[in-house]
């Protein structure tokens, strides 16, 4: 333990003198006003970031000022902070960068994360760096960490939005992306539990940092694991009409005009709620008129104007009528499966058919008296706004505006007892 404490030691150490030269040379990033608006960028990592994925990690590198460019690294979600820490930093510092570990985790035992939160050299340290990476793991342990018992933000967290606000870029992967909406999951259900339980402030949901504004919610690892489904009650029950879904080794960077752009492996749902509704008459769960829209790895989406822009090597692929190559039922047995809402989405839109269909079911039982759990029924339509775009070579897609309908199936009767 004192070998760890003494690691852990050196580690706030080299973050001190990582903002020195910038001090002695009299040029330490100032505070920056709380009212200023961010001039800086996000970059939101889904989960899953590989080490060889140069594309996303080069761009946090650029975004932080270049080769050379100081990164505060945040391992505070991390079961395992000095490791994912030293992790990232090797990881960033081989695309070009100079990272340090800010030593600031609910997970160290020995020492006292409160006192690391407001210490005042430390948060120095990080305002005077270009970038700031949140590491994955628990969401809730970073609000622990940097949030006070009160909701206001200790020294540390000042230092990250300051580097945000004056032009640094603010980057974080799976939880580290959990917490850049306003809003977060916190110590959710399952998706199909969340369907069937509904969501509680303070269980499954809880305050996240909203580096992204008040008006997006943002959720990770969406598309292996279905979790648009659980990201739809959660905006309903807080008021968003947008939420934003990124896939796994996958980023969206959003810049000061609220652009955002798709890099990395895969991409991100966007849901619209602007025209929901839902039928409190209605058992369980539902919603009508949801919109989703595939936005694919090169698309972009300006969150101001709420206009899309296909990829580049997707400008010529936008589908005709009459072009569609399929001309068979569209179904899905596990929508919430890996990657089935997208390749539903897919292959509806390149198809003769207007509507699809979609099933979640667990096959347990409830309550102890042999009733199965209801399944819901995922109803996926084209309308007149509906939009598929296609690169021929990968038949990769980008789909706009497909209409979205949930509701609880009937589970049936409950079975006869047997003697």
């Amino acid at each position: 333990m004192r070998m760890f404490s003494l690691r852990w030691r050196s580690l706030f150490q080299a973050a001190l003198l990582a903002a020195m030269p910038l001090a002695h040379a009299g040029a330490a990033a100032p505070a920056v006003a709380a009212t200023a608006a961010p001039q800086g960028s996000l970059v939101i990592v889904g989960g899953g970031l590989k080490a060889d994925n140069a594309e996303i990690w080069q761009r946090i590198v650029n975004l932080a000022g270049g080769p050379g460019a100081r990164i505060a690294v945040l391992p505070s979600a991390s079961a395992y902070p000095e490791r994912a820490g030293q992790w990232i930093s090797e990881r960033l510092n081989s695309y070009g960068a100079a990272a340090f570990v800010v030593p600031l985790s609910v997970r160290l035992a020995d020492t006292d994360f409160r006192k690391v939160a407001e210490d005042a050299e430390l948060a120095g340290a990080v305002r005077g760096a270009g970038g700031v990476f949140f590491v994955g793991g628990d969401q809730s342990r970073i609000t622990a960490a940097l949030v006070r018992a009160d909701g206001s933000r200790t020294a540390v967290l000042d230092a990250v939005w300051d580097v945000y606000r004056r032009g640094g870029v603010v980057a974080g992967d799976s939880a580290g992306a959990a917490i850049m909406s306003s809003t977060m999951f916190y110590a959710p259900n399952s998706v199909l539990a969340t369907l069937h339980q509904g969501i509680a402030d303070g269980r499954d949901i809880a305050p996240g940092l909203g580096f992204i504004g008040d008006d997006v919610f943002v959720d990770q690892h969406l598309l292996v694991r279905g979790r648009f489904a659980r990201m739809i009650p959660a905006m309903l029950k807080k008021g968003y009409k947008y939420g934003l879904g990124i896939d796994e080794n996958t980023a969206m960077v959003v810049d000061r005009r609220r652009q955002v752009e798709i890099i990395g492996v895969k991409g991100a749902l966007l849901i619209d709620l602007t025209r929901a509704t839902t039928d409190s008459a209605r058992a369980g769960f539902n919603v009508s008129n949801a919109v989703l829209s595939y936005l694919d790895r090169g698309d972009r989406y300006d969150l101001a104007s709420h206009t899309f822009t296909p990829a580049p090597d997707k400008a010529g692929g936008r589908l005709a009528d009459g072009r569609e190559l399929l001309r068979q039922p569209v179904y899905s047995s596990d929508i919430l499966g890996r990657n089935a809402v997208v390749e539903l989405m897919e292959n509806l839109i390149n198809n003769h058919e207007n509507e699809a269909i979609g099933i979640a079911t667990s096959g347990r039982e409830i309550g102890g008296e042999g009733a199965p759990a209801p399944g819901f029924q995922f109803t996926f339509r084209k309308t007149p706004d509906s939009v598929g775009y296609v690169k021929p070579e990968t038949h990769s897609y980008s789909i706009l505006n497909m209409r979205l309908d949930i509701r609880q199936l009937d589970p049936g009767p409950v079975p006869a007892q047997r003697n």
